[in-house]
């Protein structure tokens, strides 16, 4: 299977399996996630998983700067800056009281 139908496929099925379809949960995709392009299908997967897993607000910061220095690294050796999001995915969880 080519890599650009693997990758549509398992963006439907995150999709299916999260309840996006039905306004589900809040997910990680390109829009909303720094270096989204830089990370492969199953960290992208692993990503939304952890994003998903922390109860407190202090938790999901520290996690996601360690994210984004990261994906900053990867940016730079391609010669990409990466933009700054205006809401971090942990202001969007918290503001959905997912996060204390």
């Amino acid at each position: 299977m080519n890599t650009r139908r693997s990758q549509v496929l398992l963006a439907f099925s995150l999709m299916l399996s999260t309840g996006l379809w039905a306004g589900g949960p809040w997910h990680a995709a390109g829009q909303n996630t720094a270096g989204w392009q830089f990370m492969t299908p199953n960290e992208r997967v692993d990503h939304q998983r952890r994003m998903r897993s922390f109860d407190r607000y202090e938790d999901c910061r520290a996690y996601q700067a360690e994210h984004h220095a990261l994906m900053a690294e990867r940016a730079q050796k391609a010669g990409v800056t990466l933009e700054q999001r205006e809401h971090s995915g942990c202001e969007q969880l918290r503001n959905r009281g997912k996060l204390q």
